[in-house]
C-alpha cells in the first residue's frame, strides 16, 4: 500500500476534526500538524492520540520552521487567517505539495494558478461548508438541466433547536471574529435578472432579511452571505438567471435582534477612544459576547447546507433540493461544523495525494472537484445528502 504524508496548518475547531479524519485513513502515514500555540497542539494531541501526528510548534509565515514538513509531505491543508494562507499557498507551490483550504480564495491563490499547473500540484481553496458543500451539491443539481431559472444556496451553523436559548440564540462553532467580519460583508444577489449590491450594513435590514422554511427546522432568518456573482460565472450561468443568492440561515429573531446594533454602530471598524485608548467597536462586542456563547459538553450544534435549484430538463419545468443536515457527534465531541468543514477538507486533501482528483492548477469546487468522491466518503461518515426533484410551475420561484 502506498502512503502519504499531509500538513494541517492551524489546529483549532476545523484543524482538530480534519487531523482527526486524516489519522483514520490508512494510507495516510503521518499528519504534521503545526500550530503556532502550544496548547492547541497538546489539545490536539489529547483529543487525536494517534503515533501519525507530528506536531510542530512553528508560525505558518515561518518557511524554516515549517520546512521539515514541507519537504516531507505530499499535501498541505491551510486552516488559518486569511493573511497567513498566502505563504502557504506560495510554499506549497514551490515544494510540490498539492494546498486546500476551506475559505473563500485569496487574490494570491489566483496569481499562483499557472505556477501550480507547471509544478503539477492542485491549489483547491472553498473546501468547507459554505463555502464547499454548498458547491458540490450546487454541481450535482446544475448536471442536466436545459437552462436554470433560480439557484439559491443555503448555509447555516447554529445550535439544535434545544441548545439554542435566548436572546441571541447562537453559539459558536467557528471562530467568532470571523462570524462579525461576515456580519458586515457587503453582498451580490441576483433579482428579476438584475445585479443587487446589498451594502454591509444592510444584511439584516427588513426586505432584505427573508424566511426560509427548512422542513426539518421550521422557519430560518435568512440574510445575503458574500457575492453570488463568481460562482454564476464558474457555473456558466452570468447573465443567463432570473434569481440567484447565497445566504446564511439564523433561528427567527436573529436580523431583528441584530439590525438595530449594526446601525447602531456595534460592528464598526474605526477605533473609538476610551478611557484614552483606541478602540475598534466590533471587537469590544466579540470579546463582550465571546464567553457567553460556548456550548456545553452535551449541547449540539448543527450544520446545514441547502441548495434549491429551478430550471427545465428535457423542456419540462423541475425544482431540485439537495440538502445536508448534521448534528453534533456527542460520542467524539466533534461539533457538526467541525465534521462537516474538517472532514471535507481533509477528504479533499486525501483525494488529491492519491491522485483521485487529477486536475492542477487552481481548481474550483463547483466545476474541477468530483462531487462524488467527496460527497461518497462523507457518507461513509455519517454525512449524508438527501435530494429530491419535483415539478414546479414557473412563476412560483423567487
Amino acid at each position: 500500500m502506498t502512503t502519504y504524508t499531509v500538513t494541517v496548518v492551524g489546529v483549532g475547531l476545523q484543524g482538530t476534526a480534519a487531523v482527526y479524519d486524516l489519522a483514520a485513513q490508512p494510507d495516510i502515514a503521518r499528519i504534521w500538524a503545526v500550530d503556532v500555540r502550544d496548547d492547541a497542539l497538546r489539545a490536539l494531541q489529547a483529543r487525536v492520540p494517534s503515533p501519525k501526528v507530528q506536531p510542530l510548534l512553528a508560525s505558518a509565515e515561518d518557511e524554516a520552521a515549517l520546512r521539515p514538513a514541507l519537504q516531507s509531505s505530499q499535501g498541505l491543508l491551510a486552516l488559518t487567517p486569511p493573511a497567513q494562507r498566502a505563504a502557504l499557498a506560495r510554499w506549497a507551490v514551490a515544494y510540490g505539495l498539492h494546498y486546500v483550504d476551506a475559505s473563500y480564495p485569496i487574490p494570491e491563490i489566483f496569481a499562483l494558478a499557472e505556477a501550480a499547473a507547471a509544478r503539477q500540484v492542485a491549489l483547491v481553496p472553498e473546501v468547507g461548508l459554505d463555502p464547499g458543500l454548498d458547491l458540490l451539491l450546487s454541481q450535482r443539481l446544475l448536471v442536466g438541466l436545459d437552462a436554470v431559472h433560480t439557484w439559491h444556496v443555503y448555509g447555516a451553523g447554529i445550535p439544535a433547536p434545544e441548545a439554542a436559548q435566548p436572546p441571541l440564540r447562537y453559539k459558536i462553532s467557528w471562530t467568532w471574529e470571523g462570524v462579525l467580519r461576515a456580519y458586515r460583508r457587503p453582498a451580490r444577489l441576483v433579482q428579476h435578472g438584475q445585479v443587487i449590491e446589498v451594502p454591509g450594513d444592510a444584511l439584516f435590514a427588513p426586505g432584505t432579511c427573508t424566511s426560509v422554511t427548512v422542513p426539518e427546522l421550521g422557519p430560518l432568518d435568512a440574510y445575503p452571505n458574500g457575492d453570488v456573482l463568481p460562482y454564476l460565472h464558474d457555473a456558466g450561468l452570468l447573465n443567463q438567471v432570473t434569481h440567484a443568492g447565497r445566504f446564511s440561515l439564523r433561528w427567527p429573531g436573529h436580523c431583528a435582534l441584530w439590525y438595530p446594533w449594526v446601525q447602531a454602530g456595534l460592528l464598526r471598524e474605526e477605533p473609538v477612544l476610551l478611557d484614552g485608548h483606541a478602540v475598534e467597536p466590533w471587537r469590544c462586542l466579540a470579546r463582550l459576547l465571546e464567553p457567553q456563547l460556548h456550548y456545553g459538553p452535551h449541547e449540539r450544534d448543527l450544520a446545514l447546507v441547502r441548495v434549491e435549484v429551478y430550471g427545465w430538463r428535457d423542456r419540462r419545468p423541475v425544482r431540485r433540493i439537495a440538502q445536508v443536515l448534521d448534528y453534533r457527534d456527542l460520542r467524539t465531541g466533534l461539533f457538526a461544523m467541525q465534521r462537516t468543514v474538517g472532514f471535507t477538507a481533509a477528504i479533499v486533501l486525501a483525494a488529491l495525494v492519491r491522485g483521485q482528483i487529477r486536475g492542477r492548477g487552481l481548481l474550483r469546487p463547483l466545476r474541477d472537484v468530483p462531487a462524488a468522491v467527496v460527497l461518497t466518503a462523507l457518507a461513509q461518515r455519517g454525512i449524508r445528502v438527501h435530494e429530491v426533484e419535483m415539478p414546479w410551475e414557473p412563476g412560483e420561484a423567487s
